[in-house]
């Protein structure tokens, strides 16, 4: 099984830049996306062969928000983690198949001046309780914008980031938490040497110059590891600040 995920920082501006071709081309069996900036029947994406599930933000409107494109139609779907105090903006679409769970989530991002860091607190709290209670009954994969670089590794200038959204110790400590929590970060699970990043920022020549931030993860949670074949980063593929990510498993959606 193959499963990509892409903060695509605006679908109306990534179909502009290719977006459907790119999609094809990747053929996964579930393909999320993050930061779609829409309202709800905003645009319409024709994608033959896949089922299409979207959260749209509530009180923000044209802000965050999540879909996620599935060849296999889920059992359940489950928008948000019934906790109306972060449920608000879109950020999580819950598919459930008869072998495992898939979230789809976009952290919030704690701000420059770091003036949502106690939102962000309190959703990664929420989103920690959620997926927990969801292991109790099947695996669980997260794929998505954690909005988080875990390690030194994580960032090209982390001496100058320490106090900085993605790299404060709150924010690495409740992602940490989430980890031990019984999850596997599936990137460094392969690669745990390797300097690559999936966000960078369209100021100076960021990209170009490889200044970046792994802020994109799939995590599976322990019970699938003898499942995980492959998880790659796309950096090569354009139309975001952010880059898609790969997670290849042994596993169906169904027996």
């Amino acid at each position: 099984m193959k499963l990509m995920s892409w903060n695509v920082n605006g679908l109306r501006a990534a179909l502009r830049h290719g977006f459907v071709n790119t999609f094809t081309n990747l053929n996964a069996d579930i393909f999320a996306i993050q930061d779609t900036r829409l309202e709800p029947n905003e645009v319409h994406v024709d994608l033959p062969g896949y089922y299409q599930y979207w959260n749209y933000a509530k009180n923000r409107k044209g802000y965050a928000g999540t879909a996620v494109f599935t060849k296999e139609k889920p059992i359940t779907v489950a928008n948000g983690f019934g906790v109306p105090e972060v449920d608000g903006e879109g950020r999580s679409i819950t598919l459930e198949f008869s072998n495992f769970y898939f979230i789809n989530v976009q952290a919030p991002f704690s701000g420059e001046k770091l003036q949502r860091l106690d939102f962000r607190e309190l959703w990664a709290q929420a989103f920690r309780n959620y997926v927990t209670k969801l292991m109790q009954y099947k695996p669980v994969i997260i794929g998505g914008d954690m909005g988080i670089a875990d390690k030194k590794i994580d960032l090209a200038e982390p001496e100058d980031n320490r106090h900085r959204a993605g790299f404060t110790g709150i924010e690495r400590k409740e992602f940490n938490e989430l980890l031990n929590a019984g999850f596997i970060d599936t990137f460094r699970y392969f690669h745990p040497d390797e300097v690559q990043y999936t966000y960078w920022s369209y100021r100076e020549d960021a990209r170009e110059k490889n200044i970046g931030w792994r802020l994109d993860y799939f995590l599976v949670s322990n019970n699938l590891e003898d499942k995980l074949t492959n998880a790659k980063i796309l950096s090569n593929i354009m139309g975001s600040d952010h880059c898609p990510i790969e997670l290849d498993l042994d596993i169906k959606t169904r027996d």
